[in-house]
Protein backbone atom coordinates (compact mmCIF):
# COMPACT_ATOMS: atom_id res chain seq x y z
CA UNK A 1 0.00 0.00 0.00
CA UNK A 2 1.67 3.53 -1.33
CA UNK A 3 1.82 6.16 0.92
CA UNK A 4 -1.16 8.28 -0.95
CA UNK A 5 -3.48 5.39 -0.32
CA UNK A 6 -2.95 5.25 3.67
CA UNK A 7 -3.71 8.81 3.93
CA UNK A 8 -6.31 9.06 1.56
CA UNK A 9 -7.90 5.62 3.80
CA UNK A 10 -7.37 8.03 6.82
CA UNK A 11 -8.73 11.15 5.66
CA UNK A 12 -11.84 8.94 4.17
CA UNK A 13 -12.10 7.48 7.55
CA UNK A 14 -12.12 11.34 9.42
CA UNK A 15 -14.38 12.02 7.34
CA UNK A 16 -17.05 9.17 7.88
CA UNK A 17 -16.46 9.72 11.50
CA UNK A 18 -17.10 12.95 11.55
CA UNK A 19 -20.37 12.87 9.78
CA UNK A 20 -21.77 9.95 12.03
CA UNK A 21 -20.59 12.09 15.05
CA UNK A 22 -22.56 14.98 13.89
CA UNK A 23 -25.56 12.57 12.82
CA UNK A 24 -25.30 11.28 16.34
CA UNK A 25 -25.61 14.55 18.42
CA UNK A 26 -28.25 16.02 15.90
CA UNK A 27 -29.96 12.65 16.14
CA UNK A 28 -29.83 13.26 19.90
CA UNK A 29 -31.21 16.79 19.65
CA UNK A 30 -34.38 15.61 17.48
CA UNK A 31 -34.84 12.53 19.88
CA UNK A 32 -35.12 15.10 22.71
CA UNK A 33 -36.67 17.80 20.84
CA UNK A 34 -39.57 14.86 20.33
CA UNK A 35 -39.54 13.74 24.12
CA UNK A 36 -39.95 17.41 25.40
CA UNK A 37 -42.98 18.33 22.75
CA UNK A 38 -44.47 14.88 23.53
CA UNK A 39 -44.11 15.65 27.09
CA UNK A 40 -44.75 19.05 26.93
CA UNK A 41 -42.01 20.80 28.55
CA UNK A 42 -41.88 24.40 28.57
CA UNK A 43 -38.07 23.97 27.58
CA UNK A 44 -36.65 23.82 24.30
CA UNK A 45 -35.64 20.04 22.84
CA UNK A 46 -31.94 21.58 22.81
CA UNK A 47 -31.60 22.53 26.50
CA UNK A 48 -33.03 19.26 26.99
CA UNK A 49 -30.29 17.66 24.14
CA UNK A 50 -27.38 19.16 26.03
CA UNK A 51 -28.46 18.19 29.90
CA UNK A 52 -29.07 14.70 28.45
CA UNK A 53 -25.30 15.14 26.70
CA UNK A 54 -23.74 16.25 29.40
CA UNK A 55 -25.06 13.53 31.99
CA UNK A 56 -24.22 10.89 29.58
CA UNK A 57 -20.78 12.94 29.08
CA UNK A 58 -20.41 13.38 33.18
CA UNK A 59 -21.48 10.33 33.94
CA UNK A 60 -18.56 8.11 31.40
CA UNK A 61 -21.79 6.39 30.14
CA UNK A 62 -20.31 8.22 26.68
CA UNK A 63 -16.33 8.76 26.39
CA UNK A 64 -15.86 12.21 24.83
CA UNK A 65 -13.97 10.59 22.17
CA UNK A 66 -16.78 9.32 20.73
CA UNK A 67 -18.10 13.08 19.60
CA UNK A 68 -15.04 14.65 19.17
CA UNK A 69 -14.73 15.04 15.80
CA UNK A 70 -18.06 15.59 15.10
CA UNK A 71 -18.52 18.51 17.53
CA UNK A 72 -15.81 19.88 16.14
CA UNK A 73 -17.02 19.72 12.72
CA UNK A 74 -20.19 21.23 13.46
CA UNK A 75 -18.11 24.19 15.43
CA UNK A 76 -15.99 24.87 12.15
CA UNK A 77 -18.99 25.20 10.58
CA UNK A 78 -21.07 27.43 12.89
CA UNK A 79 -21.01 30.60 10.84
CA UNK A 80 -23.22 28.17 8.39
CA UNK A 81 -26.01 28.53 10.97
CA UNK A 82 -26.14 32.42 10.92
CA UNK A 83 -26.98 32.98 7.20
CA UNK A 84 -30.65 33.01 7.79
CA UNK A 85 -29.90 35.08 10.22
CA UNK A 86 -28.36 37.71 7.75
CA UNK A 87 -31.34 36.84 4.98
CA UNK A 88 -33.76 38.17 7.72
CA UNK A 89 -31.62 41.56 7.60
CA UNK A 90 -31.91 41.85 4.26
CA UNK A 91 -35.60 41.16 3.67
CA UNK A 92 -36.49 43.15 6.81
CA UNK A 93 -34.35 46.44 5.99
CA UNK A 94 -35.96 48.56 8.77
CA UNK A 95 -33.95 46.28 11.37
CA UNK A 96 -31.14 48.00 10.20
CA UNK A 97 -32.50 51.33 11.62
CA UNK A 98 -34.15 52.96 14.65
CA UNK A 99 -36.14 49.52 15.38
CA UNK A 100 -32.84 47.60 15.40
CA UNK A 101 -31.60 50.19 17.82
CA UNK A 102 -33.89 50.02 19.82
CA UNK A 103 -34.12 46.44 19.73
CA UNK A 104 -30.04 46.33 20.14
CA UNK A 105 -30.54 48.58 23.59
CA UNK A 106 -33.10 45.78 24.81
CA UNK A 107 -30.78 43.20 24.13
CA UNK A 108 -27.90 44.80 25.52
CA UNK A 109 -29.93 46.04 28.36
CA UNK A 110 -30.88 42.84 29.14
CA UNK A 111 -27.85 41.09 29.00
CA UNK A 112 -25.97 43.51 31.48
CA UNK A 113 -28.53 43.03 33.88
CA UNK A 114 -28.67 39.28 33.66
CA UNK A 115 -24.62 39.41 34.15
CA UNK A 116 -24.90 41.76 36.99
CA UNK A 117 -27.38 39.77 38.45
CA UNK A 118 -25.18 36.82 38.18
CA UNK A 119 -22.42 38.33 39.63
CA UNK A 120 -24.53 40.08 42.63
CA UNK A 121 -25.74 36.30 43.22
CA UNK A 122 -22.60 34.45 42.87
CA UNK A 123 -20.66 37.47 45.13
CA UNK A 124 -23.47 36.89 47.74
CA UNK A 125 -22.76 33.00 48.17
CA UNK A 126 -19.71 33.52 48.18
CA UNK A 127 -19.71 35.59 51.35
CA UNK A 128 -22.39 33.73 52.84
CA UNK A 129 -20.24 31.05 52.45
CA UNK A 130 -16.71 32.15 53.67
CA UNK A 131 -19.02 33.02 56.77
CA UNK A 132 -20.70 29.79 56.90
CA UNK A 133 -17.02 28.05 56.87
CA UNK A 134 -15.29 30.27 59.97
Amino acid sequence: MTLETTKMKNNLRGLVETTAQGIALIGLWWICDAAVRAAGLPIPGGVAGMAVLLALLATGALPVGCLRLGAKGLLNHMLLFFVPAAVVLRDHAELLGSTGLKILAVIVVGILSVMAGTALAVELHIRLRSRHVR
